[in-house]
């Protein structure tokens, strides 16, 4: 049963961590400022930081689009149901980034009744126009047809159609892993075990460019794994990152050092996190003028909490 309650509980996640890391009032806003913010009578604060905290943006909103449709695609295979061609899933995504767009410049109204319903890009509502940058309409045209391409033709999706020898776990739903009673929260998107060579292979799909954190976000999944369902070595665990840009598909094998780099990562963000409370056994935060602003003008400028931030001015 849902609980209200006047704070939330402290987790860790790997993009919590990264918000800290970038800017602590976009952490106050996002942990702690929107809680209970979907509430109808939540104070005027908390709703409009709530409201802000669901804004996306063009290439986040394609990146969610297309890993629903994965998901569904992959469902379809796994139930015997008709797999839908490329062409009808570029045009699926088309029809999902254009009532996004419509939404964004003709719907706000619902979006500031329900922000979780509607979509609200922030390139529309930080810019007060209807139109989108000429520059990144053609970037998201670019990559829709290639994304899908490069899905179909993938290991891991050819994997999937070959899926007698493989057995295949519940996917795209949030998992964790309790440390010092705090919940570690893990999402993966796909997670089978190949069963002729014996072994274990977490899929990550990737819509943009690599980038430094993937390795650590891969430790965290393969540790969970190895913990969930007691895999003797972490050999047995392979981690595929499948990036769909370019194509390519790139295969780690981690090692007893990645796990504990990445145990070191999470036990110090934590105590850095728990650092921030005013009342720890609450998860209570301290004043948010304990949560410095950014002072990058290029990082502040992408921020969903501008207009909290610079309320004279929604330009930064």
């Amino acid at each position: 049963m849902f609980e209200v309650r006047d704070y939330p509980e402290l987790s860790w996640s790997l993009s919590r961590h990264k918000t800290m890391l970038t800017c602590l009032r976009k952490y106050a806003y996002d942990y702690y400022i929107s809680h209970n913010g979907w509430l109808s009578d939540a104070d005027t604060l908390a709703r409009q930081t709530y409201r802000l905290k669901k804004i996306t943006n063009l290439e986040m909103h394609f990146g969610s689009v297309l890993h629903d449709l994965i998901y569904q695609i992959i469902q379809r295979v796994l139930q015997n149901k008709e797999i839908p061609s490329e062409e009808r899933v570029v045009d699926e995504i088309r029809h999902h980034l254009n009532r996004g767009f419509i939404e964004s410049t003709k719907k706000e109204h619902l979006w500031q009744h329900r922000p979780k319903h509607y979509t609200m890009l922030h390139e529309i509502y930080y810019s007060q126009t209807n139109t989108l940058p000429p520059g990144k309409i053609q970037k998201i045209t670019d990559r829709l047809q290639t994304t899908v391409k490069n899905f179909f033709a993938s290991t891991s999706f050819a994997d999937v159609l070959n899926k007698k020898d493989m057995r295949f776990l519940e996917s795209e739903k949030f998992r964790y892993m309790k440390v010092n009673g705090i919940k570690i929260f893990i999402v993966m998107d796909l997670v089978y075990q190949d069963l002729q060579n014996n072994r274990w292979i977490i899929v990550d799909w990737k819509t943009g460019k690599s980038s430094e954190e993937d390795r650590s976000q891969l430790a965290l999944y393969a540790l969970y794994l190895k913990q969930k369902y007691n895999i003797s070595s972490l050999e047995d665990i392979i981690i595929r990152n499948e990036y769909l840009l370019d194509g390519k598909s790139v295969e780690h094998t981690l090692t007893e050092h990645d796990v504990m780099n990445v145990q070191r990562l999470y036990n110090i963000s934590i105590e850095h996190m728990q650092s921030l409370l005013a009342e720890p056994e609450k998860n209570a935060p301290k004043s948010l003028e304990s949560f410095p602003m950014q002072s990058n003008p290029k990082i502040c400028s992408m921020c969903n909490y501008q207009e909290l931030c610079f309320p004279a001015s929604s330009d930064v």
